[in-house]
């Protein structure tokens, strides 16, 4: 009952310039991300409320020596007024409940075929587990279960990342809420953020 979000929010998406500029001119639409290590699971990602952290992000992209099928030139960031609908909300404790299970229906699953859980997994000094091969298999598990009658329409979730933000600091530099939209009717616009106007 409580799974269906009401209300709009506003996220942000880190892209090269020119991809935010084609999207805004209706010239190409965001693709979903599937990624075997994606945090959400497979759809396209947002931060919620943080143009900062998707243009730090993003920049963080260009800097990487990494290969990657689309290269950040500029970096830039997109914004976009979502309606979440029916969420996999992972700030809810009742959806944490959801999440143990889809582990634990991965795991017998996985048991019964003789095959190994994937696993979390740290990138060079990072202790972040950046590459969440487990995180991503629990969470497509949820939505296999649920097709086609109890489809979610997006997923939500809270992650402390990054160096503590002040020595014995109980926050994180990077922490953020990012969204997931895996029905791409979500995403009621775009926008360009506006810079702050001080008056």
């Amino acid at each position: 009952m409580y799974s269906d979000r009401s209300g709009l929010i506003l996220a942000f998406h880190g892209c090269d310039i020119k991809v935010r500029d084609n999207v805004i001119a209706n010239k190409q639409q965001l693709k979903s991300s599937n990624n075997s290590y994606d945090w959400l699971g497979s759809g396209i990602y947002f931060w919620e409320n943080s143009p900062a952290r998707a243009l730090d992000f993003t920049e963080e992209l260009k800097a990487s020596t990494k290969k990657r099928v689309q290269k950040i030139e500029t970096p830039a960031v997109l914004g976009a007024i979502i309606d979440l609908k029916h969420c996999l909300d992972l700030t809810e404790f009742k959806n944490l409940q959801i999440l143990k299970s889809g582990y634990d229906t991965l795991k017998e699953v996985l048991d019964t075929q003789g095959l190994e859980l994937p696993e979390n997994k740290d990138i060079g000094k990072s202790k972040d587990l950046l590459m969440r091969h487990l995180d991503c298999a629990v969470i497509e598990t949820i939505h296999a279960n649920n097709e086609p009658t109890n489809r979610y329409d997006s997923v939500r979730g809270i992650f402390v990342e990054g160096d503590p933000a002040y020595p014995k600091a109980g926050f994180k530099e990077k922490n953020h809420i990012q969204i997931c939209v895996r029905n791409p009717n979500c995403i009621k616009g775009y926008f360009l953020p506006r810079e702050l106007v001080k008056f």
